[in-house]
């Protein structure tokens, strides 16, 4: 509920600081006093569009603070929550008003758009009168107020989970349905580049081993002619290695008569021809390493070239080719088996469809009957607010295939003030004061059902005459045993039902300036209050008395 509200400077108000309680609240004083400009800073907290002229002439800007004490599982925690707005303690709405146009918005001293101080207000508070176009008013939520009151919260929930599972299949056929479209389009594309990928069999880093195998077969043939002439020199029939052995085995057997002159001459000898005997022989193996078909090398090029070339063409890389050739084949494996999983899919979808038909059609049916029992509940109250000729139609149209996430329902309150008369939306139909009193029946029959913790009645009770007044206050004290109502109200017989009394009135600060002053008054004043809206400017001891009676009454 609210239980204070600030303003500072806003039209004749200098400062003003409220406390309120629960239970029903009014607001009184003359015609003039203030008591519209009391609810404008309310809104401004709320929310409603800023204008530079609620600024109190002189200052640079003005301010609104309306404090919430609201339970822990309020709808308006968890969406401040949801808006990464801190929620613990008090719900604290303040609005900023610069003379310059511009306003400022905070919840719980964290800046925030006006848009989600708005939605947050409407959480917390609803603002009624005979001109209202917001809250009961609004086509948009008649259908949420309807679930409200027959508790389909529900069946609401689960109609929604059916939906969107309906959605979702849907659109899994749609999409599958695209893929084989685009499969078809692509399917001879596809199938020679299978064919083509599949008969090259391209393997994850056989590029790297192709390249290197090529770069050795390069290299060793640049230098396959000198080993050969190197070793055409050492083994051909020119090779010194004969003479010089011949000449070895000379000087072997001469070196013993002089030994002092070939013994070193014939080791050195030996030694080189043992040298060049390892050198043919290393000659000879490096020859055979070097070996290979001039074919292969060809074939490794060719290799090499083709697979570079499919990469080229197909935008990959080599390794990723094999990968490519899987992929395209499972694509083609998906063309062959799209239609059984297309037919699959729609079947699917066929059943999500009956279920969300089912759900909806079962939601509509409790619709129907919550719908005609808020029209006797809603009649019942209006004989005693002197509308006992007057209807009140829930007008109600379901479409099987109009699905929604809410179901397949349209509604809107529809009323006929008189016998004969064409009904038509409530709030085109009905007067001012006609409409306030539907608002109020609506209200009493919906208390504790979906409403704001808060609600303000602004003067509901205008152009009504005493018993009229009277039910309307007996009804707005009900309400209040569920909400907090706040009502601004020029009817005493609605002002002596209330728990708290605030008079509203101007204070002359100076000869050209005046300021609005509410106070909170006591029994005693609250007597001379009732009496004054009674009797008017002259006070007599039979409106004195006449308010003492209403006061007991009240009681």
């Amino acid at each position: 509920m609210l239980v204070t509200l600030s303003i500072r400077d806003i039209v004749l108000i200098d400062r003003l600081d409220l406390d309120f309680a629960a239970g029903m609240s009014v607001l009184t004083g003359e015609t003039g006093a203030g008591k519209s400009i009391l609810l404008d800073s309310l809104s401004l907290a709320l929310g409603a569009r800023g204008d530079a002229d609620l600024v109190r002439h002189g200052e640079a800007q003005g301010q609104v603070t309306a404090v919430f004490d609201v339970a822990a599982n309020h709808a308006v925690r968890a969406f401040l929550k949801e808006n990464d707005v801190d929620d613990d303690g008090d719900i604290i709405l303040r609005r900023i008003q610069t003379a310059d146009g511009r306003t400022r918005a905070f919840i719980n001293d964290q800046p925030v758009s006006a848009g989600l101080l708005r939605q947050a207000g409407g959480l917390l508070v609803e603002i009624h009168g005979q001109h209202d176009d917001r809250a009961l008013v609004d086509p948009e939520s008649h259908r949420a107020l309807i679930d409200v009151f027959g508790g389909l919260s529900g069946d609401v929930e689960a109609v929604s989970r059916a939906f969107a599972a309906y959605k979702a299949a849907e659109k899994a056929v749609t999409d599958h349905e695209r893929r084989i479209a685009a499969a078809r389009n692509e399917a001879d594309y596809l199938k020679s580049s299978v064919e083509e990928l599949s008969g090259l069999k391209p393997e994850a880093g056989e590029e790297d081993q192709l390249a290197a195998r090529r770069t050795d077969m390069m290299q060793v043939e640049k230098i396959a002619g000198d080993l050969n002439e190197a070793f055409e020199t050492l083994n051909g029939s020119a090779s010194p290695i004969p003479e010089l052995a011949s000449l070895l085995r000379r000087l072997e057997r001469k070196s013993d008569q002089v030994p002092h002159l070939l013994a070193q001459p014939v080791r050195t000898l030996a030694e080189g021809l043992d040298l060049l005997e390892e050198t043919r022989g290393g000659l000879e193996n490096a020859l055979r390493q070097t070996e290979f078909d001039p074919r292969e090398l060809e074939s490794v090029e060719e290799r090499l070239f083709a697979l570079r070339a499919a990469s080229r063409k197909y935008s990959v890389p080599v390794d990723g080719l094999a990968a490519l050739c899987a992929g395209m084949a499972t694509d083609l494996a998906d063309l062959d088996a799209g239609e059984d999983r297309l037919a699959a899919l729609v079947d699917a979808a066929a059943k999500a469809c009956a279920d969300y038909d089912k759900k909806a059609a079962a939601l509509s049916s409790r619709r129907a009957r919550a719908a005609r029992a808020l029209e006797k509940s809603v009649e019942a109250e209006l004989p005693d607010l002197k509308l006992e000729r007057a209807k009140f139609i829930v007008e109600f149209t379901s479409d099987p295939g109009n699905r929604g996430r809410s179901g397949i329902d349209q509604l809107e309150f529809h009323v006929q003030t008189n016998p004969g008369t064409r009904p038509g939306a409530m709030m085109k139909v009905a007067s001012g004061g006609e409409l306030s009193r539907f608002l109020l029946a609506l209200k009493v029959s919906l208390a504790d059902k979906g409403s704001a913790p808060t609600l303000v009645f602004d003067e509901i009770d205008t152009g009504v005459g005493g018993a009229v007044a009277e039910a309307i206050g007996l009804r707005l004290a009900r309400l209040a045993r569920s909400v907090q109502v706040l009502t601004v109200t020029h009817a005493p017989q609605v002002a002596a039902r209330a728990e708290g009394h605030f008079l509203i009135a101007k204070e002359a600060l100076k000869p050209d300036r005046v300021a609005t002053r509410v106070q909170r008054i006591d029994a005693d004043h609250r007597s001379e209050e009732i009496a004054r809206m009674l009797a008017g400017s002259v006070i007599t001891e039979e409106a004195r008395a006449a308010a003492r009676r209403l006061l007991t009454v009240g009681e």
